[in-house]
């Protein structure tokens, strides 16, 4: 194969890669120290692997980071029919013309920037393993269709989320993938600082905000008695955008919080009563 440095840059793609930046500074609280931990990892051209629940804000600190840190953000949402000429990209028929079209990771890889591969573990085996070469010391990227291997440029970053809450025997990372990446651990916001999102990103007084973090923390509760997954942070701020619209609370809570996250009607009822006895 060939091997290809910068020199595969053309003035259209440069344009591309524009596309992908972060215009306004997203809002983000920090928790435990990950913003030092992200960017010394982005100066080191270190992978890094997110980890923790859905909802958790993994994708908005992902969002913040590359706004932070000035580079495009290109978001590939990860799922079991994704193929590597889906991430490579693959040649299509232009008029009378084949031409070969950069996928979202060689873009990255050429142009320097973020590439975050949301939610990781859903995609196909044999389409991870295409990254290995570029999370290790070697940044290299395979292009097989083109007999060619491109060598990452010093800004370009590769990020992945994975949540362990999901992992079984199918659908768990393998170490082979896992133990390439710098890993920064996400839980659900301590109170103080759910509080302080709901009441930014819902618009919600810091009465509301508080009992809807309240409602979040006996629901995650509920984990122990047959709940999958503990509500987000993300249904808590619908729960309070809904209710600063005008919605009842119980009734905002009913859809943006018992509904979506379990379809057990014994579940469900025990959560509502969890809803009235706060609100």
């Amino acid at each position: 194969m060939d091997r290809m440095g910068d020199q595969g840059r053309t003035k259209g793609q440069e344009l591309e890669i524009d596309r992908y930046r972060v215009q306004q500074e997203p809002y983000y609280a920090e928790v435990n120290g990950e913003i030092a931990l992200f960017t010394i990892a982005a100066q080191s051209r270190m992978p890094v692997m997110l980890k923790g629940p859905t909802g958790c804000g993994k994708t908005r600190f992902v969002q913040y980071m590359a706004y932070r840190l000035k580079r495009p953000l290109i978001t590939v949402a990860c799922h079991e029919d994704l193929t590597a000429s889906d991430l490579v990209g693959r040649y299509l028929l232009k008029g009378q013309e084949t031409v070969w079209v950069d996928g979202p990771l060689t873009l990255g890889v050429k142009h320097g920037g973020i590439v975050y591969l949301d939610e990781i573990v859903e995609a196909r085996k044999d389409t991870t393993v295409i990254i290995h070469p570029l999370s290790d010391d070697r940044r290299l990227l395979p292009v097989e269709k083109k007999g060619q291997v491109i060598e990452a440029v010093d800004e370009f970053m590769l990020v992945i989320s994975y949540n362990p809450g999901y992992q079984s025997v199918l659908k768990d990372l393998k170490q082979s993938t896992k133990q390439r990446f710098m890993a920064i651990e996400f839980g659900y916001p301590p109170r103080e600082i759910e509080t302080k999102v709901i009441e930014h990103e819902a618009g919600a007084d810091k009465d509301m905000a508080q009992k809807l973090v309240k409602l979040g923390e006996k629901v995650r509760n509920l984990r122990n008695h047959g709940l999958e997954e503990g509500v987000s942070t993300r249904l808590l701020i619908y729960a309070g955008d809904l209710i600063r619209q005008g919605v009842t609370p119980v009734r905002a809570c009913e859809a943006a919080v018992t509904r979506p996250i379990t379809d057990d009607p014994d579940m469900q009822r025990s959560i509502q009563e969890l809803v009235k006895a706060i609100f």
